[in-house]
């Protein structure tokens, strides 16, 4: 994933969970919200709760490697904050991949019924 897509700053993420719009399931908590960019951008948050840093970054890279695939197919020009929770250690990388899309799609119909 480019630099160019990935949400950063501290203030960003704070904004983002603030006024953004809440998805969550078992695995994932995904905070949503318009940009006036032409793309996404996305924000990985693994708490040190659920590991060392090691196995930290393992999952963050797990999820965006899930996004890169996503983004191919699915452009909507909004900001996503992603967390992983504690179940998520336990699944198998296809059932990551699987939580992880059907929420983002579910959080796309959402804003379609609006």
């Amino acid at each position: 994933m480019r630099k160019l897509y990935i949400v950063k700053e501290h203030r960003d993420f704070d904004d983002l969970i603030k006024t953004g719009h809440l998805l969550k399931n078992k695995t994932y908590i995904i905070y949503n919200k318009d940009n006036k960019l032409p793309y996404d951008r996305f924000g990985i948050s693994v708490g040190k709760k659920l590991g060392n840093a090691v196995l930290r970054n393992k999952y963050k890279r797990k999820i965006r490697s899930i996004l890169d695939i996503y983004r191919k197919d699915y452009n909507n020009s909004k900001d996503y904050i992603i967390i992983l929770r504690e179940r998520g250690l336990h699944l198998t990388f296809e059932k990551m991949k699987e939580e992880l899309i059907s929420l983002l799609l579910k959080g796309e119909d959402d804003e379609s019924k609006k």
